[in-house]
């Protein structure tokens, strides 16, 4: 009789970043529980339930995962050593250059991952507004330590000027979604950052 080799080991870490991916690309909702197991090789009920608890936890794990890869492209707005005007310039250029590179999904998870949902999942939904609420207040930050620093006038608007970044580096996500380029983005970025050197002379 033939013998049966050892089943495969269960590799938690690739499951988590395939499950990512797919939340990335299809959103919270949309995705089910059954393309999660096939993403994640084919696993059983069992084993997903074992390893993750739920899709919720499951989708919880993978923005946390986002945060500490993709998303530190923005990490530039938590780092107070960097002059202001160039802290939201990088988090722009970076954060724009991910989105747009196609070895993975196009746009940010934290803009996209929780569109759309159902009152049910209220929760998911705050989950990521909270993140992108870190997002604003970094960008506020270096806004308001340009005043403080004189490289921007004390007449400076910062909740709107915060808007106005924000918006811009928040909108990126439906512009990579829709094809604009990457080159296209970063020649935006250069006009929207002409604003900030205008500003700084009124």
């Amino acid at each position: 009789m033939a013998r049966t080799g050892r089943p495969r080991e269960f590799d938690r870490e690739q499951a988590l970043e395939a499950a990512m991916m797919l939340f990335w690309k299809r959103g919270y909702e949309a995705t089910s529980l059954t393309q999660l197991q096939d993403c994640m090789g084919g696993i059983s009920p069992a084993s997903f339930y074992s390893a993750f608890g739920s899709k919720e936890e499951l989708f919880r794990e993978a923005v946390h995962r986002f945060l500490e890869t993709f998303g530190k492209a923005t990490e530039s707005l938590r780092n107070d050593s960097l002059p202001p005007r160039k802290a939201i310039e990088v988090a722009l250029r970076r954060s724009a250059r991910m989105q747009t590179t196609a070895s993975h999904p196009l746009g940010c998870l934290i803009v996209l991952g929780a569109s759309n949902c159902s009152p049910q999942n209220d929760h998911v939904v705050a989950l990521l507004a909270s993140e992108r609420a870190r997002i604003r207040q970094g960008i506020r930050r270096h806004i308001t330590r340009a005043v403080e620093n004189g490289d921007l006038p004390p007449t400076t608007e910062v909740v709107s000027l915060t808007t106005m970044f924000s918006t811009f580096l928040l909108g990126i996500s439906f512009e990579a979604r829709d094809g604009t380029t990457g080159k296209d983005i970063d020649a935006a970025i250069s006009r929207l950052m002409r604003l900030w050197d205008e500003a700084r002379n009124d």
